[in-house]
Formats: structure tokens, sequence, C-alpha cells
């Protein structure tokens, strides 16, 4: 629920940069953050992705000076491609989520709280929280909405990328749990604090901090989102909070990380992918099929709404299963590409990445079509990627026909905006696209070493 709004804000002096990194704890100061009007709110969640990169590399190091293995680049770059999936939504959608949030409070709003005070601010950011809290839980315990929020628990590493590692349908995803808000927290208040509550929830994403102290009583944090995140039983259904974990203690669904816990991350039965669209649909395509495989209406509406582990017959949530000793002897899915393999994709991630910034900056000015047709050619690009990460046989030909497209593009592009690099891009991608054509003529495949699968 942001707008497309790029906003004004800019990193020009320390005190900005210190504001942006305050953004990321939720330290910020409501008076610097106060607009009137819903267009008048910066998109804080796509000007932090600098932030975002920062702490990665932070947390990287800091693993691996603990002698771990940091984040793995086949997990980061997915994280990173759902995260733009999300983004690449978000530009569709054109902040299509808050309409009926804005059209509550035009309408029916109870009390006119005024948008200059300091109350109202923390009024808003007590009231996001909360509905934060039952948006997650029903996104948990309800199938269709866990078919789209199970891309944030596809991750068998913890690590901040999967802060950014969401559904492209995440917007709407138990939207309706905000809709009260809108009987008195203005519109643009609510899409503020909505956006800082996705920055805290950041970096708490990780194994690097074990413990916040005093705050852990009050605080979502690291600790309790580790629990959350497991696949093991008593990992499921609990620790819902946002920014507050108070919500999970009124509610009977905290459960806190304790000493000798062996927590298993990513889902229950996982997926062995790196490809962000087989991520974000697959279990939709489960949802429907089970829909489809009863005779009985009752059947088929509970195989949507019920709890993802419900069954006609003999049905028990997963959190009340007992525990598979062979969830701590599973091995995580890995592929081992070859160097060049790698090379060349981070290469071209690099350029995907500077494009999609390019078309968050310029989208407001472009025609709808131009927007639609650049999205889906990243959105495409970020899935050949993912196939790539996976060694797919089908890879060689994929890739030579994106940049049989990128040249294209680019050209089209020249026509309507002139830049001074297209001319070499051009010719990047005809020697890429004749490079693969080397692989489609021989047959040749990716050799890879594969695990986990």
């Amino acid at each position: 629920m942001m707008n497309g709004n790029h906003g004004n804000v800019s990193v020009n002096n320390p005190q900005d940069f210190l504001k942006g990194l305050g953004r990321m704890f939720y330290v910020i100061n409501p008076k610097d953050h106060l607009y009137e009007d819903l267009e008048e709110v910066p998109n804080f969640y796509v000007q932090s992705w600098p932030y975002f990169f920062m702490f990665m590399i932070i947390e990287h190091i800091l693993l691996k000076l603990e002698g771990k293995k940091g984040i793995r680049l086949n997990d980061g770059v997915t994280s990173i491609s759902n995260g733009i999936f999300l983004e690449g939504g978000r530009l569709l959608w054109r902040g299509a989520e808050s309409y009926m949030y804005t059209w509550i409070y035009t309408n029916w709003r109870l009390v006119n709280l005024p948008w200059d005070f300091t109350t109202t601010w923390f009024l808003a950011a007590l009231g996001v929280d909360f509905c934060y809290y039952w948006m997650h839980r029903a996104c948990h315990e309800i199938h269709i909405l866990w078919a789209q929020h199970q891309v944030h628990h596809t991750s068998e590493d913890f690590n901040m990328g999967v802060g950014i590692r969401q559904s492209a349908l995440q917007g709407w995803c138990g939207f309706m749990c905000y809709l009260p808000l809108a009987l008195a927290i203005p519109p643009a208040q609510f899409v503020m604090h909505h956006q800082f509550s996705y920055l805290y929830m950041f970096w708490i994403h990780t194994e690097a901090i074990k413990s916040l102290g005093p705050l852990e009583y009050i605080l979502n944090t690291p600790s309790h989102h580790r629990i959350h995140h497991g696949s093991n039983p008593y990992c499921i259904d609990v620790n819902y909070g946002g920014v507050l974990i108070i919500w999970d203690k009124l509610f009977g669904t905290f459960r806190p990380e304790k000493k000798g816990d062996h927590i298993i991350y990513g889902l229950i039965y996982n997926q062995p992918s790196f490809n962000p669209l087989h991520l974000q649909t697959f279990y939709t395509k489960y949802v429907v099929a089970r829909f489809q495989s009863y005779d009985s209406w009752a059947h088929k509406l509970c195989a949507v709404f019920a709890r993802p582990s419900w069954k006609p017959e003999n049905s028990v949530r997963f959190k009340d299963m007992a525990e598979d000793p062979a969830i701590y002897t599973r091995v995580k899915y890995d592929v081992i590409l070859p160097t060049w393999c790698s090379a060349y994709l981070l290469a071209h991630y690099v350029l995907v990445l500077c494009g999609f910034h390019q078309l968050f900056l310029m989208h407001t000015d472009m025609p709808t079509s131009t927007v639609w047709i650049l999205l889906f050619y990243i959105l495409g690009s970020l899935t050949v990627f993912g196939m790539m990460l996976d060694a797919s046989p089908k890879v060689p030909a994929y890739e030579m026909i994106r940049c049989i497209t990128s040249v294209l593009l680019i050209r089209w592009m020249s026509i309507l905006q002139p830049w001074g690099l297209m001319g070499a891009l051009q010719w990047l991608y005809v020697i890429s696209g004749l490079f693969w054509l080397v692989f489609v003529s021989a047959k040749v495949e990716i050799k890879a070493e594969k695990k986990g699968e």
C-alpha cells in the first residue's frame, strides 16, 4: 500500500544520511514527516534500497567474521529479484491498493484527526502496527493469502535479503485488515507508517544480531523473528508482530527463542528453485488444484479459505504435528555455477537493476503501455536469471531470446530518449546473444553442481 510517488527525499549531506538511517529503525522525528495529502508522501521504501544493500554487505561481513557462510549469491539474488517483483507490481497497480482506504476515509470517517498533530502521528503508528499483526496472521492462517505470503518464507537461509523477498501481490494480501483505520487515520499518515513498518522489519531478518536486551520485551527483534521463519512445528503460527511484539503476547501467539533451539528455515515442503516467477506462482497453482480436486462446494471453499493444513478428514494443524527428525538432515538447495556463468549473470543482473531504477524514476512521465512493456522485460529477465541460477537446460535459448529483445528495446528507447551509452549496450547484447547461440546450436547445457533437490 504505497503510492507511486518517488517524492523529493535525497541524500545531500550527512544529516540526510542519518535521517534515512533512522527511518530503518523507526527512529524518526514526527515533525519532519507530516504530510497532508497522499501524493506528498515519498516512496521511502524504494529510496531505502541503498540502505538495504549497505546493511546486507555489513551483515555478510559480520557472518564471515563469525565463521559462517554469509549470504549465498544465488539466494541473495533470488531475494532481490522477488523484491523487484513486488515493486514492479506496485508500478503496475499505481497505488490502486490504497484507493479503497482513501474512499472510506473521505466518505465514512468518524473523526477528523488533524494531519499535522504529533498525537495523530503516534496513533497512526500504533494503529498500523496493530492491523499489521492481524494482516500477517491472516496471511498464515488463510490458505489463499498464504499462497502469496509464502514467497517471503521460501529461503532456507535467514538474512536481511529475506526482508525484501516478497510477493508481487503483497499489497493486496489482507489489505482489508487495514481498512478500519480509514475511519479515523488520514491516508497520508497510513501510507507513511505502512512504509516505516516494512523498513523496520527489513533488518530484523538476521542471525548476526543475537539479542537486543530489554527491548526484547516490547519490540519485534531478530531473535523473535527467527522463530517465526522456522519450519519446525514450534515455529509455526507464532510471532506475527511487525514492530511491536506485544500483540503476540496479548493474543497468545508469542514464542521466545530458547537456548538449544535448532531452527530450520524455509517452507515445510521446500521448493528447490531460485526462479522468482516459479516462487511467486507455484503455491497459487497448488491452491487452485486443491479447489478443483473436491466435488463439494464446502470442501472447495475450505481448500481456499481455511488454514493451509486443512483436510476434509483428520485435519491437524502443522504446529501440532510431531516433528520429523529428518528435518535436521535436510540439505539446502544449492547450485554451484561455473565462474564464467556467475560473472556473466552478475554483470547482466546489474544492468537490469539499473534499468529498473531508471524506470522507477521516470515511470510517472511515461505512457502506461511503455511502463508495462519495460516492466515485463525486466521481470522476464529476472526469471531467466533465476533459471540460470537453477542451471536449467532451457537457459541458453531463453537468454539468447532475452539478448535479442534487449537490442530491440534499446533501439526503440534510443528513438524515444537518446542516451550516449545505448550504442555500447547494443553491442554488448549482440555479442552476448551470439555467445548463447553457440550453446543453442551445439545443444550444450550449463554444467553445474546441484545439491538438495
